[in-house]
């Protein structure tokens, strides 16, 4: 069939992923091969002191993407989608989204990105002997225990931004299990809540009195390739406003963006990894077995069909690379000079190349908002220099690129230095890596390791849900998750590697013990503002 057919006989499968500034949706074929796609631009809103995004941005922009999708897919093939053979939904992991008996949520979407559940994070870490991020769905609901909030007795859901899209298209209130494990551990035996820490935290809900046990208020945690639903006539309308979308379609499980950026990069497979480098950033790296000791800068998560994780999350990323770049931008507009985003991240990345391996003595902190990983209850972007350092346009942006994925090395040094992990393969992709070459030389000198970049890590995590739906509904052979990606997806494909050199490797060293040694400067900004 030609894409045409493929579209109107309803073969086409179709990913939505929520991030963090944009809404995505991909459009795959038989192939598995993106073949149109929409999007949505949005922004999280600081309301009382919390990021959030209300629910009707949620709507309104999953609406506008698919309309957008629509859009595509009349102008390259001039027909309608009027079903599909599967759909997937991905958003954002963690954060706290808690509803009331009629389904209406309790209190605004508190997302990945805050951080005040600090003393919940501690205790919750202390209970369990396991490290409790601050973003976890369950630190967010203690928190709010030992805040005494109102709202907490009321409580009858509490899931994740996926799962909640999930739950109003099908009716079924369940979630993935790589994002389940972002409310509360999973045991990678059997690919649900961990039982102990269940039991223990129902201790705590008995003695504050509350009307629930945790297994009554959590999704159902189902792993890649189960059954999760169907899409409902209310669901297809909530979706195409339109009217054209039928309902019936098979919905697989619902995943968070961890997931399907380890799908999209053929990284679901023991010894392998990943890495996403956008607005925030984070590590994924696929174990063979447990860690010796929880450290509290890493956190234990799983894969799609249940593999042991370890993840390190950094709330900062791309965003003040971005920042910096448009005043470059405003200075080309000053001189009358025609400016193209594209060239000018490209220029300025690859100038990078060109500077000192130490960045000749710069820092940047990229720090927006808070960085758990290097204790930073809040954010201040700040560039250090002294007098003697070599201040000039290649030390400076490769600063900025250093420091873009200075957290992240921070905590990868825990697992190759101290665990002795060992991987095969680290993947990345993300806006970081959009310049070729760049982002992957500044990684790889980072972690001490060959980085690989594929030519489809652009599609992201829309594509990679897209992937998993794919799984679901057309996986006739029967395959493992991970042989299904290495076998059919990408039939061997392993993207185009850049190998560290020792004096790049050296240079990073040398960049984050500085980097480190002045994080007393960055917590002042943060004191004194």
């Amino acid at each position: 069939m030609n894409t045409k057919q493929v579209i109107e006989s309803g073969q086409a499968i179709l990913g939505i992923e929520f991030g963090s500034t944009r809404i995505k949706a991909v459009l795959i074929d038989e192939q598995n091969k993106p073949i149109a796609q929409g999007s949505h631009e949005w922004e999280n809103q600081l309301v009382d002191g919390l990021w959030t995004y209300s629910i009707e941005d949620i709507w309104k922009g999953l609406q506008d993407c698919y309309a957008d999708l629509r859009k595509d897919v009349k102008q390259q093939y001039d027909c309608e989608i009027e079903t599909l053979a599967g759909i997937g939904f991905s958003a954002m992991m963690h954060g706290y989204m808690a509803f009331d008996e009629n389904q209406q949520i309790l209190v605004p979407f508190r997302t990945w990105r805050n951080t005040n559940t600090g003393k919940a994070a501690a205790e919750l870490s202390q209970l369990f002997n396991y490290n409790i991020p601050l973003r976890w769905s369950i630190s967010h609901l203690y928190q709010c225990i030992l805040n005494n909030d109102a709202h907490v007795k009321d409580i009858k859901y509490l899931t994740t931004l996926a799962g909640y899209i999930h739950w109003q298209v099908t009716g079924k209130f369940v979630l993935g299990v790589g994002d389940a494990s972002g409310m509360i551990p999973v045991d990678p035996a059997t690919k649900t809540y961990d039982a102990d820490m269940v039991a223990k935290f129902d201790n705590i809900l008995d003695s504050k009195g509350l009307p629930f046990h945790l297994l009554d208020i959590l999704p159902k945690s189902l792993s890649a390739g189960q059954d999760a639903g169907l899409l409902t006539p209310k669901g297809a309308k909530m979706i195409d406003v339109s009217g054209h979308l039928k309902a019936g379609i098979p919905v697989c499980p619902p995943e968070g963006d961890a997931g399907t950026g380890m799908v999209a990069t053929n990284a679901v497979k023991q010894r392998t990894g990943n890495v996403s480098a956008g607005t925030s950033s984070f590590s994924m790296i696929v174990l063979e077995k447990p860690l010796s000791k929880p450290y509290e800068m890493i956190d234990m998560v799983t894969t799609p069909d249940g593999s042991l994780v370890a993840m390190v999350h950094c709330n900062n990323c791309t965003s003040d690379i971005n920042a910096w770049v448009s005043l470059f931008k405003e200075y080309q507009q000053l001189l009358g000079v025609k400016v193209d985003m594209n060239e000018l991240y490209g220029k300025l990345f690859n100038e990078a190349l060109k500077g000192d391996t130490d960045c000749g003595g710069l820092i940047s902190y990229n720090y927006v908002s808070g960085e758990p990983v290097t204790g930073l209850a809040e954010g201040r972007p700040m560039f250090i220099r002294s007098a003697g350092d070599k201040f000039n346009l290649a030390n400076f942006m490769r600063a900025h690129l250093y420091g873009a994925i200075g957290v992240l090395k921070i905590g990868n040094d825990i697992l190759f230095k101290e665990e002795k992990i060992k991987v095969d393969r680290i993947t990345g992709h993300g806006g970081y890596f959009k310049t070729p070459g760049v982002g992957q030389r500044m990684l790889a000198a980072a972690l001490n390791s060959p980085i690989s970049v594929m030519e489809t890590a652009g599609e992201g995590g829309a594509w990679g849900i897209a992937l998993l739906s794919a799984f679901q509904v057309r996986n006739s052979q029967k395959y493992s998750l991970e042989d299904y990606l290495e076998k059919v997806v990408f039939a061997g494909n392993q993207g185009t590697s850049v190998a560290p050199t020792a004096e790049d490797v050296a240079g990073f060293d040398n960049y984050i013990e500085n980097y480190k040694r002045c994080l007393p400067v960055e917590q002042s900004a943060v004191d004194h503002k």
